[in-house]
């Protein structure tokens, strides 16, 4: 089963997404846009940034749990991880944007 993006509404009139694993499994998480078009791009972005490994800034939350954020080219965030119980976990999940982003489908959520 392939990954797909979720675009949904917000309660505030915003839209965003969520990158899904074949497995259903949320893999990174947007900010939240003001119009469906911007939402659009990011996914995009997503999809064109995701192959360059440089592009993920490895990072860890106060508790020590890690996790990572997409960054676009211009230094711009365009997507953030779940926490991760280790940084193997967290390689994992940038390995798992990698391989389902690019070829990532777009769903009404």
């Amino acid at each position: 089963m392939a990954g797909k993006f979720e675009l949904k509404s917000t309660s505030n009139g915003g839209f965003m997404f969520n990158l899904k694993a074949g497995n259903g499994q949320i893999i990174l998480t947007s900010e939240i846009y003001t119009t469906r078009a911007a939402a659009e791009n990011g996914i995009e972005s997503v999809k064109k940034n995701a192959a360059d490994v440089s592009r993920f800034e490895r990072r860890e939350a106060k508790n020590g749990e890690p996790y990572f954020v997409l960054k676009a080219g211009n230094g711009q965030e365009i997507g953030r991880s779940e926490m991760y119980s280790s940084t193997a976990a967290m390689e994992n999940g940038i390995l798992s944007v990698q391989n389902n982003a690019p070829d990532a489908g777009t769903v009404e959520a």
